[in-house]
This record gives structure tokens, sequence and C-alpha cells, in this order.
């Protein structure tokens, strides 16, 4: 195997596909490391860990078709370290040369036959805006459990829901959810699947922050979705994400919305995020709470620490309801408000004890459900 390639789009090809790799082999070595395959004059990038595979293709100069496998994240790093231009490789199953300018590296690399057999990825079934996608998953992703314990809640469900689908996750303290309107994308006779929350964030690094901002006559950047009875691919340019999905039924969701609320919090968003930044600054740990206490013209925020201390700051703010005080994980209000689009938030209570929503007024596709601390 010898190609050629820029630096820059090969150490982009390396590191995406470097994100799939396992950090604990699990007895296969080859797992440490990802595929290079070259074609003619394509190249592709491979890096699994059985649950998630990310495939990478990119433009080369190929002189000598062939496959081996490199040590992930060392050839990423050597590649990344080396002068701009045009970077060689040369080698097979034993060892590969990497090579640019004055610069010469010699790596083991793994026997190719060692790597995972993977299937080819199916062509696309349906497509997704990018820019709709790119903010539903910054909104959605976040709520997702890191706790292995509970495995369906570290996946994100993507439900049929009108004419649209539904991004749902939870960590049981709080959830996320985010209506994408337009064609269900999800294929006939699939109601939902359960997406884990890992491979969205993924995809969701992959795509462009700015997609909203394409010139008028530019048709909407869009990304593949193919889904199977195990599987499901995101495809978006040259990169396509595939991963397992989580078999078992998502909580319903449904029964924690309450059907109104007599209290609402009308409050600039920035505002309140640059208060609960400071008054966090007295926050240790997850246990100790902020006191949202709302009352016609403002909010204030307050902090208690035996420990260290207690602040307080007012934030003025349009409140409707009866006067209450409401307790949070202070981080995971921060979350919830951040991901809010506009340059206001809708805080929505029942009472102390019942989960608030907290949401852009103007927008009602996204709602972020957050449970309250309940403090003495």
């Amino acid at each position: 195997m010898k190609f050629r390639c820029e630096r820059d789009s090969l150490v982009e090809a390396l590191s995406t596909a470097s994100r799939a790799v396992s950090t604990r082999a699990a007895g296969i070595p080859a797992l440490s490391g990802v595929r290079v395959d070259v074609q003619g004059n394509r190249l592709r990038v491979v890096g699994t860990d059985l649950d998630l595979t990310v495939r990478v293709e990119v433009e080369a100069i190929g002189l000598d078709d062939g496959v081996c496998v490199v040590p992930a994240r060392l050839a990423a790093d050597i590649v990344r370290s080396l002068a701009p231009g045009a970077v060689t490789f040369d080698g097979g199953d034993d060892e590969v040369e990497i090579a640019a300018a004055r610069s010469h590296f010699v790596v083991r690399t793994y026997p190719a036959g060692d790597f995972p057999v993977l299937p080819d990825v199916r062509p696309d079934q349906t497509a997704l805006p990018v820019a709709g996608l790119t903010d539903a998953l910054r909104q959605v992703v976040r709520a997702a459990s890191n706790d292995d314990a509970r495995p369906l809640l570290t996946g994100v469900l993507v439900a049929a829901e009108g004419d649209g689908i539904r991004l749902v996750a939870t960590d049981s303290y709080r959830l996320a959810l985010r209506d994408l309107a337009g064609r269900n994308p999800l294929p006939a006779g699939t109601d939902q699947i359960l997406v884990p929350a890992r491979a969205l964030g993924e995809v969701q690094r992959l795509l462009p922050s700015g997609a909203k901002g394409r010139a008028e006559d530019e048709a909407e950047p869009m990304v593949g979705l193919s889904v199977g009875e195990l599987d499901a691919t995101f495809s978006f340019q040259d990169v396509q994400v595939t991963t397992r999905l989580l078999d078992g039924k998502f909580p319903d969701y449904r029964q924690l919305l309450p059907a109104g609320y007599p209290n609402q919090l009308r409050v600039d968003k920035e505002s309140l995020l640059d208060a609960l930044r400071r008054v966090k600054l007295l926050v240790r740990d997850n246990t100790t709470p902020v006191r949202l206490s709302m009352r016609p013209g403002a909010v204030e925020l307050t902090v208690e620490s035996q420990e260290v201390g207690h602040a307080s700051e007012e934030v003025d703010a349009d409140f409707e309801g009866e006067e209450l005080t409401v307790a949070f994980n202070p981080s995971y209000l921060s979350e919830g408000v951040d991901a809010a689009a506009g340059e206001e938030v809708l805080v929505e209570t029942v009472d102390a004890t019942k989960p608030a929503t907290v949401r852009a007024p103007e927008h009602d596709d996204y709602r972020y459900l957050l449970m309250p601390v309940r403090v003495s």
C-alpha cells in the first residue's frame, strides 16, 4: 500500500475516524487502530469499537492499492506534527512508513486480517436538514445519562411525531425534548428507534455549526439517514457514522409533561446565565442547589453553603403567578437555559415539588423539564 495525501486532509480523516476507536481493545489489539484502505485515488479511513463505527473518505494520490491498520492516536499525532504539504504512507502488514519533507517515521502496524469485517453502509433512506438536526442534537443530547448501569437512559429516543420526528433524552433528573417538523425520516413500519447519545454526539461534532448562514441560492445541506433492524447510519459529505441501536423500551416520558403551568417567569437569557455563573462559584458539589425566589418584577438567585458561605443576585424578570421559591441543581438549570433558542427564556413552574419547564417564549418545539431539589 502506498499513497500521498495533503497533511491537513489526512490528519482530519485520521482524527475523525479515531473517535470511534476503542480505548479498551477488549482482547483485539487491532480495535485500537484505524483501517487505512487506498483504492485508486480514493482513501478510506475506518475506526470502530464494534458499537460505533466512523468511516471517512478523502481524495489521495494512490500509488499502490492496499490496506493497513495503524495505531489510531499515534498515527494522527504523527501526521499532525508534520510540516504542511504532502504526506506519504508506504507499508503493509508489519509496518508503515510515514514521511513528509525531511521527517520520516516507521510505525508498527496491526495485522489487517484482525480488523473486524464490517458490513457495507446501506444507501441513504431519507435525509434531515443539517441546521435543524444540529440545533436539535445540541439541545437534547446533553440530557442523556452517562451511567452505563441504566443503558436505556444513555440513548436518545427518535420517534415519529405528527409529520416529523421528536428527539427525547433523560437521565431521570431532567428531560430534553425537541420536535423537528417535516417529513418523517423513519422507514415505513418503524415508529421509533433508540440511538446511543454518544453516537449522536459524534454526529453533532461532524456537522457545521454555521449551516444556517448559507447563501439563498444554495441548497440546504442534508444529513443522510438509513435505519436497519440493529443499527443506524448518519452520512454527511464523506463521513458515515454507524451505531448499534439500543434494545429496550424508553420510559413513558409523556406522563411527565404537565398539562399547564400556573407560574411563568420570563427573563433575559444572558442575564440569567451570568447570574447563575456567579452564584455557582460557591457550589462545591452537585448536592448544593440554587434557589430561585420568583416574584413580580424580579427573580433572586441564592446559593448557601455551610462550608463556604452564601451568595445571592437579583435579576429583572416578568413573573405571573403566586410568589414561590424553587431549588434546582445549578448545572442542570444552566444547561437548560443555555440550550433554549432566542434572547429570553420562560421558566414555568407548578410548585416547588413538581417538574419545571425551561423553553424559549416564542418556540414550543423545545422543552427542558427539570426536577426541583427538595430543600428544608
